[in-house]
């Protein structure tokens, strides 16, 4: 590695050819002491209409999303504006509410960003208009500039075709299911037009971009830098891709990046968090010492070894929970109520629960969606919590999962440590995850089918003696139901899931 830099505890990593890793050391679990959560969990979102559900929300786990131009249009957005722009004047009093607003960057963004100005001014609430910025960015500017709300037009990892449009509280963090189903009520009513004199106004916030990069800058240690890494940096083509390279680069890393040439309609596409290949080879090709994943809005970060591993929202949320602990033992410090535990999901890997027990913290997990960890995390006072996909919350540095500060806390981690990410896994192998996506029609109760019942009751005996587990949920954001089975043995895992997703189709047809 290189000479001369701050960053200076990292070892040398010989790169290997360009095939993404997962986890190739192992682990060992004393099985008295571990306990396992239920084998099959069967999870229906109340949000997800097109599973048959009976509440009318228009929300899913991450706000309102759908197809441009069919279920998302201008029309509709004008109308959530308005529809939004009461539910903020009923509780405002005197003050009349500010909304900020940010976009990634799809060519349906201008569209909506225009409709749902509108719809807000039409209300009598004024807008400040951010411009292309991360979700997480407008979290942090909502909170920072005393907004009323802040509200981010992004279908997040989708593809351009979708779009969506999710909100942020004065505080920067997501808002209940309570204040959805007043503004999905508020649909159903007839718009309020303000009159000429109590229109909104809207103005633009022109250096957006450069508060939130100095935010991120201010989460990485003062006495740290990134001078001597390499990073390779992939925005997806998304919010970031102006934003992160900067960031980097300002705290001392050279930078090469991918993914940061937006068109409006490559956004997510062969690349980012959820196409994480392309990243590999870059990381190789250029000698990278890591490489950072972002997905469309920059909320989800996955992470790639100089060796071309990847390194997933679970190792990454461990590295964290583990540095925390390294971190309050060098100070003298106790474990306070704070660091009790940490909240992950129905998705998270059994493996990585099992770690995380292992260095004394309680593991919990909330529904799928970074909203549902916030609110379990909220509940119970604690500080960090995380998705399988990236999502990562680190409450004492941000209100909201932050893939960019996420990443800045792994490679403080690693400086802090003298470690790399794979080593500070040395001993933890992800469990093999057989996950399929099975779309049904509308309305289909695939609950009340025997025959699904009955199939899924025969791979939970088979995986339940393995040590897994079955978990079966409807997506929030697509109209797919979600079959997951994960063991020790990739075998078993993707016998079992795939016997229940074939039991799935047979019933719908």
């Amino acid at each position: 590695m290189r000479a001369t830099k701050t960053y200076q505890k990292i070892p040398t990593i010989h790169h290997s050819p360009f095939t993404i890793h997962h986890s190739p050391s192992t682990i060992h679990h004393p099985p008295s002491t571990i306990h396992h959560p239920p084998s099959t969990i069967h999870h229906l979102t109340k949000k997800d209409k097109t599973m048959g559900t009976s509440e009318q929300s228009l929300f899913g786990t991450d706000g309102v999303r759908g197809k441009v131009g069919q279920s998302i249009n201008a029309d509709f957005v004008l109308r959530l504006g308005n529809a939004v722009g009461r539910v903020l004047l009923r509780s405002a009093g005197a003050a009349r509410p500010v909304v900020l607003i940010g976009k990634d960057t799809r060519l349906s963004g201008y569209m909506f960003e225009s409709a749902l100005e509108s719809g807000l001014n039409s209300a009598g609430v004024d807008v400040v208009l951010l411009g292309p910025v991360p979700t997480p960015a407008v979290a942090y500017l909502t909170r920072a500039q005393r907004a009323s709300l802040g509200a981010v037009i992004s279908a997040s990892h989708n593809p351009h075709e979708d779009n969506g449009i999710k909100f942020f509280d004065a505080a920067g963090c997501k808002l209940p299911d309570a204040w959805e189903a007043e503004v999905s009520a508020a649909m159903r009513e007839p718009p309020q037009w303000a009159d000429a004199a109590h229109i909104g106004r809207a103005r633009r916030l022109d250096d957006a971009a450069g508060r939130y990069i100095e935010f991120c800058k201010g989460s990485f240690s003062s006495h740290l830098s990134l001078r001597g890494l390499k990073i390779a940096v992939d925005a997806a083509h998304g919010a970031a891709y102006q934003i992160a390279p900067k960031v980097f680069h300002e705290l001392g890393a050279d930078v090469v990046t991918m993914g940061c040439a937006p068109d409006g309609l490559n956004i997510n596409d062969g690349c980012g968090a959820t196409h994480p290949e392309a990243l590999a080879r870059l990381v190789v090709e250029s000698g990278a010492d890591y490489g950072v994943a972002l997905d469309g809005d920059a909320d989800r970060l996955q992470m790639i070894g100089a060796d071309a591993r990847l390194f997933n929202g679970d190792e990454l949320l461990y590295v964290l929970a583990a540095d925390r602990l390294a971190h309050l033992k060098a100070r003298g410090k106790p474990r306070g109520p704070q660091h009790a535990g940490v909240v992950g999901t129905l998705m998270s890997n059994l493996a990585i629960e099992r770690a995380i027990r292992q260095l004394g913290y309680e593991f919990v997990r909330a529904k799928v969606g970074d909203r549902y960890v916030l609110e379990e995390l909220t509940r119970r006072g604690w500080l960090l919590g995380g998705e399988s996909s990236g999502h990562i919350l680190a409450l004492e540095r941000h209100s909201t999962g932050d893939g960019l500060i996420s990443a800045l806390q792994v490679l403080r981690a690693c400086a802090a440590r003298g470690r790399t990410v794979a080593e500070q896994l040395e001993g933890v192998q992800l469990y093999p995850q057989e996950l399929i996506n099975v779309q049904l029609p509308a309305g289909f109760d695939w609950r009340a089918k025997g025959a699904v019942q009955r199939a899924v009751q025969e791979a939970e005996a088979e995986i339940t003696e393995q040590g897994g587990r079955i978990l079966i949920r409807a997506s929030g954001t697509e109209p797919v139901v979600r079959v997951m089975a994960e063991a020790p043995d990739a075998a078993l895992a993707q016998r079992s899931a795939q016997h229940i997703a074939e039991a799935l189709r047979a019933a719908s047809n």
